[in-house]
């Protein structure tokens, strides 16, 4: 006689009265749908640190949380080698419900109930990753944190804290005060969602606007590039195309 496997299930939801009822939901539901309860996090950011050390087949995610929204979170969480299957729990209005239901992304609205709960666990044994670019559709705003893979695991890099993005071939470097990351993003796509923090250098090149201490003349070779700017905590020096120039040179100004 076959046994249904177990699904192991992450809470994220900022409110603990929220968890709460998740659990005891859980709970209710484990002799149609069994389940395991292995962890809980207050918002994304600690979900994706949750998961350097496990894996859950399913995560209800809240949307609305502090430092690290649900949808954002879903973005990381597609990156994964084996991601888990994501369902949102949600008080989003009727068209923001809408938007999961064309793209058929799974999600309870709240007072979650417990046969809506358990049709979503079932259904989440099946069920496939969002797009990351339907994910991205449905974000507001631009994301608090970046991601890339390293020796097996998931790392957050925070937006405010990366200094300038480089593109190399497929991959871009973001650099932190501390450190190098690569990334396996679209600088194109980066300057679009962060428009408000980078200005484009260089063809390859996007630097955060408060990390620039200054320009001083090129001494290369490279006949588009007559000056490199000199930033704020490293001494990388980046180069300033002839054609980006206009549109940087008052930043010359401004800085002391």
């Amino acid at each position: 006689m076959s046994t249904v496997p177990t699904l192991s299930v992450m809470i994220v939801d900022d409110e603990a009265p929220a968890r709460a009822r998740l659990r005891d939901l859980l709970a209710d539901v484990a002799a149609e749908v069994p389940n395991a309860l292995i962890a809980e996090a207050a918002n994304g950011r600690l979900a994706v640190e949750a998961l350097k050390e496990m894996a859950p087949d399913v995560m209800l995610v809240d949307i609305r949380m502090p430092e690290m929204d649900g949808i954002e979170l879903a973005r990381h969480v597609a990156r994964l080698d084996k991601p888990p299957s994501v369902v949102f729990v949600t008080a989003y209005d009727s068209y923001a419900v809408q938007a999961f239901e064309i793209n058929a992304i799974d999600y309870l609205l709240k007072p979650v109930r417990a046969q809506r709960l358990a049709a979503a666990l079932q259904k989440a044994r099946q069920s496939r990753p969002a797009p990351s670019q339907v994910l991205a559709e449905l974000q507001k705003g631009a994301r608090t944190h970046l991601s890339c893979h390293e020796r097996g695991r998931l790392l957050l890099i925070p937006a405010v804290d990366i200094l300038y993005l480089k593109a190399d071939l497929k991959y871009v470097t973001a650099r932190t005060a501390a450190r190098e990351y690569l990334l396996d993003e679209s600088l194109t796509h980066l300057e679009q969602e962060y428009s408000q923090r980078f200005i484009r250098l260089h063809r390859s090149v996007l630097v955060a606007r408060d990390a620039i201490a200054g320009f001083e003349k090129s001494a290369g070779e490279d006949a588009e590039t007559q000056w490199q700017a000199l930033l704020r905590g490293v001494p990388d020096k980046l180069p300033v195309s002839r054609r980006q120039w206009a549109l940087v040179k008052s930043y010359a100004r401004q800085v002391r």
